[in-house]
């Protein structure tokens, strides 16, 4: 299999980096998925991948599998693709997700984005917890594109989490980046560690909530956010 390999900057696309596994009898287990480690050397990302197959392949021993028999011989490389992809936040920083999005704009009212899917994982358990993010912020002659408040909150969320961090990283994130009036955040979660194991409560749902400046300083401003986004 070829390798494809492209270092980037901080204002360089996304390119995912394909590790050479020539060990795998089919190219296509390899294909299928996509590392995204653009800090890091290809060498450095096969001796990751490399480690992490390792583990995973002792899990599978340690829980009573056969990790050669048929169905699992490739599930450790799979497992360890997969978290590298759960955890790329770690790869990112808020100064890559931003980009050129932010902009000089004399706009002085509530921006709001509602309904930002999230896929994070717990850190005490490594379970996912999953739900959607709310943000709004009130610009201070700064505007940020649409879809950085989609990254920012991605760069956070694909780390290993508390929600309630998660909820107050997001918000800072927004703050640090456009410096605005204010910043509010919700956060509704499911999470499988209450859900498939523990008190297994199905159907439950976590709200965390983070206000910055004239949201947490005016009840009016706080009030039209959550309205906004019920």
């Amino acid at each position: 299999m070829a390798e494809t390999v492209q270092e980037l900057s901080n204002d360089s696309p996304r390119v995912p980096i394909r590790p050479r596994y020539s060990e795998v009898d089919n190219p296509d287990d390899v294909q299928d998925d996509t590392v995204y480690m653009p800090n890091r050397s290809s060498s450095e990302t096969q001796e990751r991948l490399s480690k992490m197959e390792q583990a995973f392949k002792a899990i599978l021993e340690c829980i009573g599998e056969d990790p050669e028999r048929e169905g699992l011989k490739r599930t450790p490389l799979r497992a360890a693709k997969a978290m590298l992809f759960f955890t790329k936040g770690y790869e990112d920083t808020l100064e890559s997700a931003i980009g050129h999005g932010v902009f000089n704009e004399k706009h002085d009212d509530m921006i709001t984005v509602r309904d930002i899917n999230i896929f994070s994982l717990c850190e005490h358990h490594l379970v996912p917890f999953f739900g959607k993010v709310s943000v709004a912020y009130i610009p201070s002659e700064k505007v940020l594109g649409l879809s950085k408040l989609a990254r920012i909150v991605e760069v956070y969320s694909r780390r290993l989490q508390l929600q309630e961090r998660l909820t107050q990283d997001i918000a800072k994130g927004i703050y640090e980046a456009v410096h605005p009036n204010g910043v509010a955040v919700v956060v509704e979660a499911t999470h499988m560690c209450m859900t498939m194991r523990g008190v297994e409560k199905p159907g439950s749902k976590t709200i965390t909530s983070s206000m910055l400046g004239v949201f947490r300083d005016d009840p009016r401003s706080r009030q039209e956010f959550l309205e906004l986004t019920r």
